[in-house]
């Protein structure tokens, strides 16, 4: 599987799909157009890759969500806070016939990473919760309604990422756990879904007690040994990417898509310029004919990438009678899993407001950019007297520079990496955290956790605000 320029398919990369067979193809947000414009481009690259085509996108819910003109899903915690698995089985079948109605036939959805580290930068509120027998139920559940709609779905990050403090995409992580350990938390889900799964995705991190060598995306012991031979797994198995520096700077795009194959993977994500996914697929090729991979290797992953193709064809099927509904469907769950803690209620809306936001917000590369300071702000518009502070850095907020004049303080988060220290000596009279809920633990004082800043998040939000909507939700352990 690989990476491709533009909105539209130039007729280079055209050209070099089909020289070299290539039969899958990963969306990221730099393919994403207009509607017309994504239609035309799969339209596209199905006639270049041919009717077993596999094209596949991160399209999980909350901020990680490539095509935004389509309903934008609640986060996987979103879901989790309101614990309703009929409400998750219905979002996950929204999502489908989104990605449906455009060709795509391939999520890469559920996240099956079970939270259980506040401090994790890169999870976070993409797991549906700390508890891995919640997860389990909540992931089957979104997986139903989209295999039901005739998307595949691709559980990862296999054999869990919830547990770190290091993101895989800059460095490699370690998770220092026995078999056992594994078993009780991060395999947990990935067990109880794998008879279920059309496919997992792996993780870009070293489990020493398993394979104290190899991350699990080069893993015999965990691929090979745990999925393919303890649990019997027969579904697709694919990389996560190689590009990414956990990966990359150790071993190369070469020596690891050779190692991921060996290890009992079907397809490796190759992304990056035509000249590095060629180094990638020429190191396949000669692992091939020189024996390192055998043809019976090479038959088992085709068998497996033939059959999810042919279960989950790529083709447009349009939507139009379910886009409206999904689009209130989404917007409904959202509301569901506003969270209040620690007492927090809506101010009146004749009390005199500060809010206090961060304008201007970077992207981590892994989601979506995140809410302006323009978009919190718009939150408080229907207060009479909401006076704004606008910061270029809200982790340098020093809060004894917040006049105590009376006016109810609301502090504004629109960031999604956790205050740490600087945030000891605040005390908001109000905290609206946008994106990272574990932010909740830095600040002392009542707080609403939206899970995120999709239309339907910030809709909740102000809707509670204005003292229309609850916040019901209830969030996972660690963070109440």
């Amino acid at each position: 599987m690989v990476d491709i320029p533009g909105t539209s398919l130039d007729a280079g990369t055209a050209d070099f799909l089909r020289a070299q067979k290539i039969r899958a193809v990963c969306l990221f947000r730099k393919n994403i157009g207009t509607e017309d414009e994504v239609k035309a481009l799969m339209r596209d690259l199905i006639d270049v890759l041919g009717p077993e085509a596999l094209i596949g996108i991160d399209q999980e819910g909350g901020a990680v969500v490539r095509v935004t003109f389509l309903p934008q899903p609640p986060s996987a915690m979103a879901l989790g806070a309101s614990g309703d698995a009929a409400r998750a089985e219905g979002v996950g079948a929204a999502v489908a016939r989104g990605l449906k109605s455009l060709g795509i036939n391939w999520n890469f959805a559920p996240v099956l990473d079970v939270n259980n580290n506040p401090a994790n930068p890169v999870i976070g509120e993409r797991s549906f919760s700390s508890d891995p027998a919640e997860v389990a139920r909540l992931a089957a559940a979104w997986m139903r309604g989209s295999l039901r709609e005739g998307v595949a779905c691709c559980v990862k990050h296999f054999p869990g990422h919830g547990d770190t403090h290091v993101d895989s995409h800059h460095a490699l992580p370690t998770v220092d756990k026995s078999r056992a350990e594994l078993d009780a938390l991060e395999l947990a889900p990935f067990k109880a879904l794998a008879a279920h799964a059309p496919a997992v995705m792996t993780a870009h991190i070293v489990y020493p007690q398993i394979d104290p060598e190899r991350p699990a995306t080069l893993s015999p012991a965990l691929i090979g040994g745990i999925l393919r031979r303890d649990w019997g797994y027969d579904g697709v198995v694919i990389t996560d990417a190689l590009m990414m520096k956990a990966v990359a700077e150790r071993f190369g795009y070469a020596k690891s898509a050779v190692m991921a194959i060996e290890a009992g993977a079907d397809m490796v994500l190759a992304q990056g310029s035509p000249e590095e996914q060629l180094v990638a697929i020429n190191a396949l090729r000669e692992a091939f004919a020189s024996g390192r991979l055998t043809a019976a290797q090479g038959e088992a992953a085709n068998r497996r990438l033939d059959a999810l193709a042919a279960a989950y064809p790529a083709r447009a099927v349009d939507d139009a009678a379910h886009r409206a509904a999904d689009h209130a469907l989404v917007a409904d769950a959202w509301a569901a899993g506003l969270t209040a803690l620690r007492g927090a209620a809506p101010p009146g809306l004749g009390t005199p407001l500060r809010v206090i936001v961060q304008g201007d917000v970077p992207t981590d590369m892994v989601s979506e950019a995140g809410p302006t300071g323009r978009q919190a702000v718009s939150l408080f518009s229907a207060f009479k007297d909401a006076q704004v502070q606008m910061v270029d850095d809200i982790a340098r907020l020093d809060w004894a520079t917040v006049p105590q004049d009376g006016r109810l303080n609301v502090l504004v988060s629109t960031r999604r990496a956790r205050y740490g220290q600087a945030a000891a000596g605040w005390r908001p009279d109000l905290h609206l955290t946008l994106w990272n809920p574990y932010q909740a633990l830095d600040v002392a004082g009542p707080t609403v956790v939206t899970w995120g800043f999709a239309p339907g998040a910030l809709a909740a939000a102000q809707a509670w605000l204005e003292g229309r909507a609850q916040a019901a939700g209830r969030a996972p352990q660690g963070l109440q």
